[in-house]
């Protein structure tokens, strides 16, 4: 069975007001991986109008690879419109090989090719504001807090970026009554080699935005089981984005 979570709610419009002119009005752009799910980046284009939304400034989804548009093709828009800067924030959880290499080239790329001033902000992280989120989901999907946990995530080549992973599972287990262990897609330790420390049934606790390939067959898994499976973050995570917009313009 799935658990479907609530986003936050929002309020405010998706652009700036009509009185003030473009130059003076600062976009988010959410720069995500991209995948080549079918729905990948439908949970981020909510997302970005939720984030436009509470913002009140022009939001907008931009992609690393395998998704369009990519951020020059959104640079290029902004600039268009009249807007001469803008804060990108990347959709990634961890400090790999995206945010560390990926994201400075694309950035410095679309800035070029647009002219535009584009301002990087934190990526998302594994913060405390992040397992409040993660909380709120798990929450919200009526998981029951006697139940263990996986909490499933990408991985890394970087093992400093699977720590933090493994950190932010340790400090999700505080003030619970089941345990949360971390698990990864593409590196050890995998969802089989955790669940065996683990009591059935076992909830999925995806820290990922949108649905993805890595994700499926686990998903699958879960449900063939009967076990709870919680939705990816999607909207729920405007929060995230809206802190790191704001730290970004030093607000």
């Amino acid at each position: 069975m799935t658990f479907f979570h609530e986003p936050p709610a929002t309020a405010g419009g998706s652009s700036a007001s009509s009185s003030v002119a473009a130059a003076d009005v600062v976009p988010v752009v959410g720069l995500a991986h991209g995948s080549r799910h079918p729905r990948g980046s439908d949970a981020i284009e909510a997302l970005m109008i939720a984030v436009g939304a509470a913002a009140g400034v022009p939001a907008h989804a931009a992609y690393l690879d395998l998704a369009e548009p990519d951020l020059g093709a959104v640079a290029a828009l902004l600039a268009e419109e009249g807007h001469e800067r803008a804060v990108v924030v990347p959709l990634l959880f961890t400090q790999a090989f995206h945010a560390r290499v990926d994201v400075p080239e694309a950035v410095a790329a679309a800035s070029a090719s647009s002219g535009l001033d584009l301002v990087v902000a934190d990526v998302l992280g594994t913060g405390d504001d992040v397992g409040d989120v993660l909380r709120g989901a798990l929450d919200g999907a009526g998981v029951d807090g006697d139940l263990d946990a996986v909490l499933l995530a990408v991985g890394s080549s970087r093992a400093e970026a699977n720590e933090a992973v493994a950190d932010l599972a340790a400090r999700l287990s505080d003030g619970r009554r089941g345990r949360v262990r971390a698990a990864f897609g593409t590196c050890d330790p995998r969802v089989d080699q955790v669940l065996g420390d683990l009591g059935e049934p076992v909830a999925l606790w995806p820290l990922f935005l949108a649905d993805g390939l890595l994700l499926d067959p686990v998903r699958a898994r879960f449900e063939e089981r009967g076990w709870p499976v919680v939705e990816p973050l999607g909207a729920f995570a405007a929060p995230l984005v809206l802190a790191r917009y704001a730290a970004a313009l030093g607000r």
